[in-house]
């Protein structure tokens, strides 16, 4: 009975999911000189490797395997990982763009797949890597992007105009081109995009990347005032653990396409041996994954053109 009561409170549910890519395997001639090379295939026999079996075609790679959590309305939740464990694939994977090959997710208790385009309504997304129209400014940026959300133009330019200052954006930037801004300043525009719809669940993919720390204190102030002011549920995935270890009620810990480990910052903590000192949520990291994190995800979590349909 509790259990059917906490799912019913969920803003989102990830049960089970995994999410697999078809790959170009290497070259079948790459193979065999790289053998050759490595000294197999020896005529008395006595080869070091096993006989080459060339794969042609494809190779089945798995971003995200067996994934289950969840996550309650007006909670802040944290995905950490090292470079390759499928941050940003998961992020996808919640924001419709891709489909889970098993399992389901719920997004207030309506199906991504089924009920996309409601869900689509509920959400948005930040991307550290955030696509606009360069030539265009930010104004004409995110008053687009407010109108495919149903906010009229006069509404999205005030609200505009009010987050992008509160990021701390200059007044004459506004009708700039984007391409004549810096990565930092464009990162604001895309979170001020995030923020003008003030979405009931918004997914936030290393937002904070790119920006000065005096930056970054002003988004994270802005993420707490969503969720405290605009009832807003928010999962983010950052390389901050300062960050994390601030903004975040739990956290996940993802490697290999797996969670290996999730709790409050304070309950993860606990998992490693104080030594005379706090432990700190590197420590905890690093011990359960044995990786350092980095600034930019590489492409294990699959950049879209790397994928084979």
């Amino acid at each position: 009975m509790e259990t059917q009561r906490s799912e019913q409170q969920a803003a989102l549910i990830v049960d089970d999911v995994v999410k697999r890519f078809n790959v170009a395997s290497e070259s079948w001639w790459r193979r065999v000189v790289g053998t050759r090379k490595n000294g197999a295939g020896h005529a008395d026999g006595s080869g070091e490797h096993e006989p080459l079996k060339a794969k042609r075609g494809k190779e089945l790679i798995t971003a995200v395997e067996h994934v289950s959590f969840s996550v309650q309305r007006r909670e802040i939740f944290g995905v950490l990982g090292p470079n390759g464990s499928g941050k940003s694939t998961l992020i996808r994977l919640l924001s419709t763009l891709l489909l889970p090959d098993e399992g389901s997710v719920t997004v207030f208790g309506l199906d991504i797949d089924k009920d996309e385009m409601a869900v689509k309504r509920m959400i948005n997304r930040v991307s550290v890597e955030a696509a606009f129209f360069k030539k265009l400014s930010p104004k004409e940026n995110l008053l687009y992007g407010a109108r495919l959300y149903g906010v009229s133009g006069r509404e999205a330019d005030v609200k505009a105009r009010d987050i992008l200052k509160r990021l701390g954006l200059r007044e004459s930037s506004y009708t700039s081109p984007m391409e004549d801004m810096s990565r930092g300043m464009q990162q604001k525009v895309a979170i001020a995009r995030a923020f003008l719809t003030q979405p009931v669940l918004l997914l936030l993919d290393e937002p904070t990347t790119g920006l000065d720390p005096r930056s970054k204190l002003e988004v994270q102030s802005f993420v707490n005032e969503l969720r405290d002011v605009h009832d807003a549920t928010i999962l983010i995935t950052t390389h901050d653990m300062n960050e994390a270890d601030a903004l975040c009620d739990r956290i996940a810990i993802l490697d290999d396409g797996k969670i290996v480990a999730l709790d409050t910052p304070a309950g993860l903590k606990q998992l490693v041996r104080r030594n005379g000192h706090e432990p700190t949520l590197e420590e905890v990291f690093m011990q359960l994954t044995g990786k350092e994190l980095v600034e930019q995800d590489d492409l294990t979590d699959f950049e879209p053109e790397k994928v084979l349909a």
